[in-house]
């Protein structure tokens, strides 16, 4: 898994380096996730598409989830804003 400093990973067949002092925990975790979503995107098209197409399919799918984290996470932060905002006009000064 490792070789010196530079942590070596397996992904779908492919040997990844990753830099001195990564979270490999964390990144074992998104190999775990990348593969398992993988595995269901080629059993859904019974091996008939190439592993090209099967992880661009992937990919836009791992994109659609950032995406919809991100704009939770700005709702979220809107909430809280206008929260404080609340909290600050019905304080008298």
């Amino acid at each position: 898994m490792s070789q010196g400093n530079v942590h070596r990973l397996t992904i779908l067949g492919r040997e990844i380096a990753f830099r001195p002092g990564a979270d490999m925990e964390r990144i074992q975790a998104t190999i775990d996730l990348l593969e398992e979503r993988y595995a269901d995107l080629k059993l859904r098209s019974h091996g008939a598409q190439s592993k090209d197409i099967l992880l661009t399919f992937l990919a836009l799918g791992l994109a659609d989830d950032l995406l919809q984290a991100q704009k939770k996470q700005e709702d979220v932060q809107n909430r809280i804003q206008n929260l404080l905002t609340q909290i600050e006009e019905s304080q008298p000064l």
